[in-house]
């Protein structure tokens, strides 16, 4: 019989123990100050461990970069290591596998079925959060600079945020002043669970609209409503199915159409920031309606998220509107 752990597991533990302990001591004070309370500590810095370690105001995610030789023990074997260094609690402890492309169909699959949220600050924001239950939290840190930029810009503006997941963006562009804002998904959960975050800030639902729709279905109901907007936020999912509908979405074969049909609603000099973590992704943006296209990926990027031999964690563009005589009229 296999033992527990083999002493390479418990060899790669300590080395991923030790590296996240001196990665927290650099990062928490600073990140305290900030009020910022989810960050990144490891992501596959050590080629053999092939880890991402995230922290959530005491509670831990440790994840595995899943391949064929990967085995049973060594992801319990990780998260103990780093649970025991930072001393974290077994409950507060949350493993997960992650996949890369559309290899598995359950790639998003629920894990557990606790239910349970706890409330997490960004700056002068609180989000709901679940580490347990999916792969994916209910907040992308690495998108917590763009939010910013994104709040900085939304003062006064009719605001569209596309695939709006749980509305983080929405709560920093209200929070910013935004006039009023429109956030578009096709879970009907994620729309729930914005609804709660905007409720948790303070927010009026009023004013902050929630769409429970495709967002093709959305943008072409909103061309026909002559719905217009200042600033927009597209941050899809590289590969999406829906199986009711035998429909499917590739951001390399629709992100044209995708921002085309998004710049038709916004008004003479608006801005769309669009971004993607598919890490071959090449950007197509010819006669999509933009007067410039600027890669502003390095501002967008947390240096708890910088890498310094791997792709970026995503890729982040600002698309602007011709501005033009007289100002279209909006809802």
């Amino acid at each position: 019989m296999e033992p527990e752990h083999t002493p390479d597991c418990l060899r790669q533990g300590q080395m991923l123990a030790n590296r996240v302990k001196k990665r927290f001591n650099h990062l928490h004070k600073r990140f305290q100050r900030e009020g910022i309370e989810v960050f990144r500590l490891y992501d596959w810095d050590i080629p053999e461990i092939r880890a991402v370690v995230d922290w959530y105001a005491g509670h831990l995610v440790v994840g595995e970069y899943v391949r064929r030789q990967s085995f049973p023990q060594w992801l319990p074997c990780m998260g103990a290591a780093v649970a025991e260094i930072l001393g974290v609690l077994p409950e507060n402890l949350h493993l997960k596998q992650r996949r890369a492309g559309r290899v598995d169909g359950q790639r998003y699959a629920r894990i557990d079925f606790t239910d349970r949220k706890i409330v997490v600050s960004e700056r002068d924001l609180k989000f709901y959060v679940n580490p347990a239950d999916f792969v994916d939290t209910g907040l992308f840190s690495d998108h917590r600079n763009t939010r910013q930029m994104f709040r900085d810009m939304a003062q006064g503006k009719a605001v569209l945020n596309l695939y709006c997941y749980t509305g983080a963006f929405t709560c920093y562009a209200a929070r910013g002043g935004a006039d009023r804002t429109v956030s578009v998904d096709r879970s009907e959960t994620a729309v729930a669970w914005a609804g709660e975050n905007l409720r948790l800030n303070g927010l009026c639902e009023k004013t902050n609209r929630l769409v429970h729709a495709h967002t093709f279905d959305f943008l072409k109901s909103a061309r026909r409503e002559n719905m217009t907007f200042d600033l927009a936020v597209v941050d899809p999912p590289s590969y999406s199915t829906t199986r009711t509908r035998n429909d499917a979405f590739d951001i390399l074969r629709d992100h044209r159409r995708l921002l085309c049909e998004t710049l038709a609603l916004m008004r003479p000099g608006g801005v769309v920031l669009f971004s993607t973590n598919h890490q071959g992704f090449r950007i197509e943006v010819e006669g999509i309606g933009a007067e410039a296209v600027e890669e502003i990926t390095d501002r967008t990027i947390p240096v708890d998220y910088q890498r310094k031999t791997r792709p970026p964690i995503h890729r982040c563009w600002r698309l602007t509107v011709p501005a033009r005589s007289g100002t279209a009229s909006g809802r």
